[in-house]
């Protein structure tokens, strides 16, 4: 795997979450800078070194309510 994605939300309780696509991997943190350690230790975790993925795409999906 050369890459593996994830999908970054705010968590309702504060911080964000970051959930795998293809994988089963979550994990959370209180900032982004905390989340994205987060999410390299739980992939270093997942995958064994010869699996390791060489990217980690983090995909921010910000919902924004308007006024209609």
């Amino acid at each position: 795997m050369s890459e593996i994605l994830f999908v970054v939300e705010q968590a309702p309780e504060g911080g964000y979450i970051a959930r795998a696509v293809g994988a089963a991997i979550v994990t959370e943190a209180d900032d982004l800078e905390g989340l994205r350690a987060q999410v390299r230790d739980a992939v270093r975790c997942h995958f064994e070194d010869d699996h390791l993925p060489k990217l980690i795409r983090l995909h921010y999906v910000r919902d924004e309510i308007i006024a209609a």
